[in-house]
């Protein structure tokens, strides 16, 4: 999972604290792909994998729809390869967040483009059920406006999941879902399909994706998340107000 792939972090994406450490240069990102070339199995799309065997995939997933999600496509066609661009629907066309005409070039070059929510809720398994539903509707619905076709597949903002979260997905009638869980097996919820990820910072070392890439290191990183997912369970008035504090559009990273 990455985010924004830009030189210029302020001109792409959410400008808030806990969005600079997922922006990547772009020498940082083609420096993965790189390592990438060299994996067992290219990257590919969801729509082309048989769920139904056993089979390893290599997705590579971009979350917010920033402008750079059009740098990152450029780059990732020098390979060949596709990607998955998830868009926050309500931000189409603002500053820093790619326009209908952006998103149906991304499509145009056979990247498959999804939802990731309508506005972005920043603690998303705290929704209610009906809102989750809203959520997931309203954002397909538009991107199938701009598109043409169904929105079938969607990341979960925030990466905060539960039950609740992925039943409603599958409610909403997406067929794939992406969490924040770094899952190499896949889990099906109703006819929706929920797939894991590792989330990729601008800190992570090449050599790091290099081992995720072969398939190497998810455990440990499964443990890892296991733990901050119980530490921020166990206190949650804290992990709201270090949300808040994360998500302040417009405050610069500490």
């Amino acid at each position: 999972m990455y985010h924004e792939v830009t030189d210029d972090p302020m001109a792409s994406g959410f400008q808030r604290p806990g969005a600079f450490a997922y922006k990547h240069s772009t020498a940082a990102f083609t420096e993965h792909l790189a390592h990438m070339a060299g994996a067992p199995v290219e990257p590919g799309l969801v729509v082309d994998v048989d769920f139904e065997r056993p089979v390893r995939s290599l997705l590579l997933t971009f979350d917010d729809g920033g402008q750079s999600a059009l740098t990152a496509a450029d780059l990732l066609a020098q390979h060949g390869w596709k990607g998955h661009f998830f868009i926050v629907t309500s931000l189409t066309g603002s500053r820093g967040f790619l326009d209908p005409a952006a998103i149906r070039t991304l499509h145009s070059a056979g990247h498959l483009v999804g939802s990731h929510s309508h506005t972005h809720p920043n603690i998303f398994r705290a929704l209610s059920p009906a809102r989750m539903a809203e959520e997931w509707r309203t954002s397909c619905d538009l991107i199938a406006q701009i598109l043409g076709e169904p929105c079938v597949t969607a990341s979960v903002p925030g990466g905060d999941i539960s039950d609740t979260v992925l039943e409603s997905a599958s409610s909403a009638g997406l067929r794939y879902l992406f969490t924040s869980e770094p899952w190499l097996a896949p889990r099906r919820i109703g006819d929706c399909w929920v797939l894991g990820r590792y989330s990729v910072k601008a800190s992570t070392r090449a050599q790091r994706v290099a081992e995720l890439v072969r398939f190497r290191g998810w455990t440990r990183a499964l443990v890892r998340r296991r733990l901050k997912v119980l530490a921020t369970s166990a206190v949650p008035p804290l992990y709201r107000l270090y949300v808040r504090l994360r998500t302040r559009e417009g405050a610069r990273p500490a």
